[in-house]
């Protein structure tokens, strides 16, 4: 399977053609902060790299035998407003950016066996994708690859989330997963201090999303008790293991920068950035009463069945995704990802030492 690469011309057609933040002010009242120019386009970047699992898959997924056996990102309705082409991404059109590989763990197949959870989708942990990113590198960069990887941007991540959710499906308790969170994070950094060994200066390294908020797992553990859902009707408990999780990833990272001062490395913050969307999204034009459905599935209050899942035969699709946070039930559509783009493009800038 060969490593995709995304130039940033690619990245930015969907991240910042001009930036829309919505800002609180002083008096409570929400403002659009238009940003007109692609701030990121000065940053100087000619390449992008990520690692990654289906939040950023392209269509690597397809292409893998394990992962394709029954993969319905890779049929219609997927792609349905990308050129009405299914290329394996798991929306309905672009991603916030296009890299690696869906279904991807942090932790290998083994460690993940050894937790008693089991990954019958990919083989395609972090390990294995630095494995092809090595070889890619070998093979493309036999001389000189520090000075010619100084203008690219590598992500790492987000990955790590596979595992609590396989997890939870499993049956884990919250007490276990949060047991295996360490090891999740120091398998993370250590990818991390692979892709510096191989010349990277600027890095990503995205945490997990508020999976509290998310149309499966609302469906999953859908409970009578009031007190388990916060105001925007999120499952607490779920969203308080992702904040675990991003946590303990940001205090890593904070203790890898010291030890590479010469390297910029930044926390994605996909959970703030995810809820200061949910907040405003009706502002920005989503449907109120779609919060925390699914565009494309069939039944309950969220529109999601796991046996009857979107891109099977009888399952509908919503009649504007635009208008929609949730595509599938797990994965975003594109609008979402669109906003999220720009959320995070303005949060790190500032830190990715570009002079801007």
């Amino acid at each position: 399977m060969a490593l995709i690469i995304r130039s940033l011309l690619d990245f930015l057609v969907i991240s910042s053609i001009s930036l829309v933040v919505l800002q609180q002010k002083s008096n409570g009242e929400d403002q659009l902060l238009m940003l007109q120019k692609p701030r990121l386009m000065k940053c100087r970047f000619d390449k992008i790299f990520q690692l990654g699992d289906s939040l950023s898959d392209t269509g690597n997924c397809i292409r893998e035998n394990l992962c394709a056996r029954g993969f319905l990102c890779g049929r219609f309705p997927y792609g349905m407003n990308f050129f009405q082409n299914t290329t394996g991404r798991c929306s309905n059109g672009m991603l916030m950016i296009d890299f690696i590989v869906a279904g991807a763990t942090a932790l290998s197949t083994e460690n993940l066996a050894e937790e008693k959870i089991v990954n019958s989708v990919t083989n395609s942990s972090l390990s294995v994708q630095l494995d092809w990113m090595s070889t890619h590198f070998k093979s493309s960069y036999p001389t000189d690859r520090l000075s010619k990887l100084k203008k690219s941007l590598f992500l790492v991540g987000e990955i790590g989330g596979n595992e609590f959710n396989y997890g939870l499906f499993k049956g884990k308790t919250l007490k276990e997963l949060r047991s295996m969170v360490p090891k999740v994070v120091q398998t993370i950094i250590q990818g991390v201090r692979t892709v510096i060994s191989f010349g990277a200066t600027r890095i990503i390294v995205p945490g997990n999303f508020p999976i509290g908020c998310l149309p499966i797992f609302l469906t999953q553990f859908r409970t009578s008790d009031s007190t388990a859902y916060d105001e925007y009707h999120c499952l607490q408990d779920l969203n308080d293991l992702a904040i675990f999780f991003n946590d303990h990833l940001k205090q890593a990272i904070q203790e890898l920068k010291e030890e590479h001062s010469n390297i910029a490395l930044v926390y994605g913050d996909y959970y703030n950035a995810y809820m200061w969307f949910l907040q405003n999204a009706m502002f920005l034009g989503f449907d109120k009463n779609s919060l925390l459905k699914a565009c494309c599935g069939i039944g309950g209050d969220y529109n999601y069945d796991v046996h009857n899942q979107c891109g099977a035969i009888g399952v509908s699709v919503c009649t504007d995704p635009s208008t929609y946070i949730s595509w599938d039930g797990v994965h975003l559509t594109e609008k979402t990802y669109s906003w999220l783009a720009r959320w995070l493009i303005d949060d790190m800038l500032p830190k990715l030492n570009c002079h801007v």
